[in-house]
This record gives C-alpha cells, sequence and structure tokens, in this order.
C-alpha cells in the first residue's frame, strides 16, 4: 500500500511510519517542515504541508490508498483546539475533491465512556492539562462522525500511552475504556501503532471509533 501520513515526526507518527514501512509499504510523510527525523527508509518519501489547509491535502492525497494523520497536539499549548479540528476539517474537505477515501486517525481518549452516560473527560479525576485536548478531540470525532462520504476510522489510545515495546498483543474495543486486569488502561507507542496499521491494511471499522489497549 501506499500511505500518506501527516504527523509523521512526531512521537506516535514516528512510530506509525516505522510500523508501516517493516511491513512494506509506501509512506509519504508530511511535516510541516518537511523533515522526517530519525527515520531513513526508501519507501520513505518527506514532503512539507499544513493539514489544516484543504488545499494541501487534496494535493497530496492522489496516488495513495489511504491517508492517515498522527497529528496530536501536546497539552498545555494555547492552539491545541485550532490545530485539531483544523486538521479535522483540512483532511474532511480537502480529501472531498479527491478519490480517496480511506482515511484512519489518531484519536483521543476523553471520549471514551467509563460508565453509562459518562465519559472519561467528564470524570472528577481527569487531568486538567489535557481537558482541551481532549474535548478538542471529542469535537473532531463528532465532524468525523457528520462525514458519511468518507471511509474514516477514528483510533482512540487509553487513558495512558507511552514508549515501551512492542508485543504485537493488545485488545480492539468500540467506545468504551478499556482496562487490563490490574484496572489500568493503558498500551505503548509501538503497540498502538501495530493496531492502527493493521485497520489501514485491513479495515473492520468504517466510519466508527475504536479504541485500543492492553
Amino acid at each position: 500500500m501506499k500511505v500518506l501520513l501527516f504527523g509523521a515526526s512526531g512521537q506516535i507518527g514516528s512510530a506509525i511510519a516505522g510500523e508501516l514501512l517493516a511491513r512494506g509499504h509506501q509512506v509519504t510523510g508530511v511535516t510541516r517542515g518537511g523533515h522526517i527525523d530519525g527515520i531513513t527508509h526508501p519507501d520513505l518519501v518527506a514532503r512539507a504541508g499544513d493539514v489544516r489547509d484543504a488545499g494541501t491535502v487534496a494535493a497530496l492525497a492522489p496516488g495513495h490508498d489511504a491517508v492517515a494523520s498522527a497529528v496530536g497536539p501536546r497539552h498545555g499549548r494555547d492552539d491545541d483546539r485550532d490545530i485539531l479540528i483544523g486538521a479535522t476539517g483540512g483532511l474532511i474537505d480537502g480529501l472531498r475533491k479527491t478519490d480517496v477515501r480511506r482515511l484512519v486517525v489518531l484519536g483521543g481518549a476523553g471520549s471514551l465512556r467509563v460508565a453509562p452516560g459518562t465519559i472519561l473527560l467528564d470524570t472528577p479525576h481527569f487531568p486538567e492539562m489535557w481537558r482541551a485536548n481532549a474535548t478538542a478531540q471529542k469535537d473532531a470525532l463528532a465532524l468525523y462522525r457528520a462525514a458519511e462520504d468518507l471511509d474514516w476510522t477514528f483510533v482512540s489510545p487509553p487513558a495512558e500511552i507511552q514508549p515501551g515495546e512492542r508485543t504485537g498483543t493488545f485488545r480492539v474495543g468500540g467506545d468504551d475504556l478499556l482496562k487490563d486486569e490490574e484496572g489500568r488502561s493503558r498500551i505503548s507507542i509501538a503497540d498502538y501503532a501495530a493496531a492502527f496499521v493493521d485497520e489501514i491494511e485491513q479495515p473492520t471499522a468504517l466510519r466508527r471509533r475504536i479504541s485500543v489497549a492492553y
């Protein structure tokens, strides 16, 4: 497959790029500066572009089998919402100008259900530093759900996603927050990337959200 990946230079984005390349796919990695540090591979091409610009998405997407986005700004930045909602609009509007319909995106955990009628974002101990980011991710999911003409998948990580080994063993769920036997909701970045690429290769969740965790 040939995959166009926005946000390829971030911690999760570079893991997704590495996983795609390890499986023999071709990757066009898009960053604001057009550089991807730390990865050198003959099947990786770097391009400069802003995912928030629908024209950029429309120009770069043709010729690819799927588009992926690992854009997920760090907490505590004033423009978190602008980046996330802007990226969502850029991807949806841009792809509508092309024949490419498959889109897989890095989602958030805040909108996952923890009890009937309650999502993680609304729990008393939700970290305040992640609130703006999580709220923007929740609103982005609503925009994707309204985009019925695209074959999108929103891949929500668990509450904890950290560097760690690739085990290749994880669970895939839906709108509920997954927890392990110790009551923790967690996954390594490497295993999240594996689950993300699984969904690109073998779509199982068109036009819906999935969650992944141990």
